[in-house]
């Protein structure tokens, strides 16, 4: 039984999902001597759901590796991932997070009056010589047709920055999204059903756990 685990994760979103449900956590994030940039790479024709799947696995494995370097106590480590993609022409298309409004405005036009899938990743490290647990959760968001001066309009409140396919549901995006099927927590970035599913085997305690 452990009393907390480790968030691989800067994303304010998942702090205040793992807060939600009362999990106690520790961030163990990257510092400046490790690209962790580089762990989001796409490989040319890979599928998003194999894309996210693997760039979880990937950052699991760096922070692992960073426990050991900054000689942590041990805990359960967890990572998460999202990834927007859409189907145009028959063909799966990856939209990672905006360089510049510039690209955000791309983003958003793709976007505008489809709908879209959004794949969010997670990965349990429960001890030290386990195999990793990972679990995908994929939901479909719809946007509604956005003019010109609503992409604009947000793009200038800098939600869209930092943030795979340029926004964030439970913002101000909430207000141009007509549909959503799939998980809510899982769209803002965590899912909250599978990661209770990986704590409880885990034996960490939250929340509504009996």
């Amino acid at each position: 039984m452990h009393s907390f685990i480790y968030l691989a994760s800067q994303s304010p979103r998942r702090q205040e999902l793992l807060n939600q449900i009362s999990v106690k956590f520790e961030l163990l994030l990257a510092d400046a001597s490790e690209d962790a940039e580089s762990l989001e790479a796409h490989i040319t024709g890979e599928p998003a759901l194999s894309y996210v799947e693997r760039v979880t696995s990937a950052k699991l494995e760096a922070a692992h590796q960073r426990l050991q370097k900054r000689h942590l106590p041990w805990a359960p480590i967890l990572c998460a991932d999202t990834t927007v993609a859409i189907i145009l022409h028959d063909k799966e298309i990856i939209l990672g997070k905006p360089e510049d409004a510039s690209d955000a405005k791309r983003i958003l036009q793709i976007l505008s009056g489809k709908t879209h899938q959004v794949h969010t990743a997670i990965a349990l490290l429960a001890t030290e010589n386990a195999k990793p647990r990972v679990l995908v959760s994929s939901s479909s968001v719809t946007f509604k047709s956005l003019s010109d001066v609503e992409i604009d309009a947000y793009i200038a409140s800098k939600e869209p920055m930092g943030k795979a396919g340029a926004y964030g549901i439970q913002g101000i995006a909430g207000s141009l999204i007509s549909h959503i099927s799939g998980s809510f927590s899982s769209i803002m970035g965590l899912p909250l059903y599978e990661t209770a599913q990986l704590l409880q085997e885990t034996g960490i305690k939250f929340s509504i756990q009996a």
